[in-house]
């Protein structure tokens, strides 16, 4: 199937649904500082009357199938839900399709037994619950590098026990349902498993909520220690061992997800530094009409779509079945560069108005440094791309073939140079 970067009738209708919704009911909301909570995200009971709101539009779960409640949409569908949703702070919550949520909900929906399902992601789907994914740890434990794991997983009977030490984790405070990454051997592939457990279950506590520099999530990054924490059997998602691949298959989509909705947050960027840099004169003459102004726009204009095709592109290939590694590191370090240059462009464009709290802006530019970081940071991505360089050589920038078309040198060679000639048999 060749790549199409338009989209269907009905996802481009469902996207203009969700434009309006996001400007006609989340945007008023975010522009009243009384609607935010202490740690500048939108407060709960204020959150629960968007969220009706949406459901009542059918704007609700786009990453989950039909009979649970969800939307269903293919991956690239995502990629313009997501970017419409984070035009606002608080969108993507809005409709529930916000970090951690939404890589929970979409690793459950593909490794759970419908049992699990049942237990560990209706709720979530349902928004009755929040969830968090448990697996960054302090130094010496895992980071970018899962294998250096230390939190271990005893199985004692039909239980497994738990102790060990992580942070950073997202969401934790608010959290009710939690999936756990631990060590059941000294395997270095298979060494590692997956479990869901419960807030209420005794054998854990959180230390503390850590300050970050930017806004939180709700719940924000919590540090945790783990003293005989007993998982049953049961709770094990995929197969002992399976760690490391339940991993994978949740981070990979998830930094992508970030990515589409980084680039809704870029959007919302450029277009507030364009309304500003339109009203506002210098010396006589409207921002806007300065040479240096318009190549620093132009230059964020060029980025974000950059950043579009490399995220629609990745969402493809998921949606065809590939893993698209090396599509999905590049999506990531390139986005998360482009909205920290959005950010940045917004902020200096407006002055002190920029950096004061009149808008997003400076939100926005404090949220965006963790981009560089999360889900691995950019050196990280940038090592899997030459990984990839490496093994593949020129073969890195192939074009994919359609079915049943002649090789596309064989259809140029054929081809005079002059007059053009209309290429056939090439995708």
């Amino acid at each position: 199937m060749p790549i199409d970067f338009t989209l269907p009738p009905e996802i481009a209708r469902t996207c203009s649904d969700l434009r309006e919704f996001i400007r006609d009911e989340v945007i008023p909301i975010e522009a009243d500082r009384a609607n935010w909570d202490a740690h500048e995200n939108i407060r709960l009971d204020v959150l629960d009357g968007l969220r009706e709101k949406a459901r009542a539009r059918g704007l609700w779960a786009p990453q989950m199938p039909k009979d649970r409640g969800g939307m269903e949409l293919p991956m690239t569908g995502w990629a313009a839900f997501y970017e419409e949703a984070n035009y606002s702070i608080f969108g993507p919550c809005a409709v529930n399709c916000a970090a951690p949520d939404d890589g929970n909900m979409n690793v459950l929906n593909k490794v759970g037994t419908e049992a699990q399902k049942e237990k560990w992601l209706q709720p979530i789907i349902d928004g009755k619950v929040r969830s968090a994914f448990v697996m960054t740890e302090p130094h010496p434990g895992s980071g970018s590098d899962p294998t250096m794991m230390l939190t271990t997983a005893e199985k004692k009977g039909g239980k497994y026990v738990i102790n060990g030490h992580k942070w950073f984790i997202t969401g934790a405070e608010e959290a009710a349902h939690f999936i756990i990454i631990a060590r059941t051997s000294d395997d270095k592939r298979n060494g590692l498993s997956a479990f869901a457990f419960h807030r209420d279950d005794p054998g854990w506590e959180i230390i503390r909520r850590i300050e970050i520099m930017g806004p939180e999530e709700h719940g924000g990054h919590c540090e945790l220690k783990f003293d005989g924490l007993e998982i049953p059997e049961e709770n094990l998602l995929m197969n002992e061992g399976d760690g490391l691949r339940l991993t994978q298959i949740r981070l990979g989509p998830a930094r992508l997800t970030h990515c589409m909705r980084w680039l809704g947050l870029a959007k919302r960027c450029m277009e507030i530094a364009a309304a500003y840099t339109a009203e506002r004169e210098s010396f006589g003459v409207k921002l806007a009409d300065r040479e240096s102004v318009q190549i620093a726009m132009g230059k964020v204009a060029h980025g974000i779509h950059i950043g579009r095709l490399l995220v629609m592109h990745a969402a493809w290939k998921l949606d065809q079945g590939d893993l698209a590694r090396k599509e999905v590191s590049m999506a990531k370090n390139h986005v998360a560069d482009t909205l920290h240059l959005a950010a940045d462009t917004a902020l200096q464009l407006q002055g002190a108005k920029g950096y004061s709290k009149d808008t997003i802006v400076e939100w926005v530019y404090r949220y965006c440094r963790q981009g560089r970081l999360v889900d691995g940071a950019s050196e990280v991505h940038q090592m899997v791309m030459n990984r990839f360089y490496q093994k593949e050589g020129l073969d890195y920038w192939k074009w994919g073939v359609c079915p049943g078309a002649r090789p596309a040198a064989r259809c140029w060679a054929r081809a005079p140079p002059f007059p053009a000639r209309r290429r056939r048999g090439g995708c």
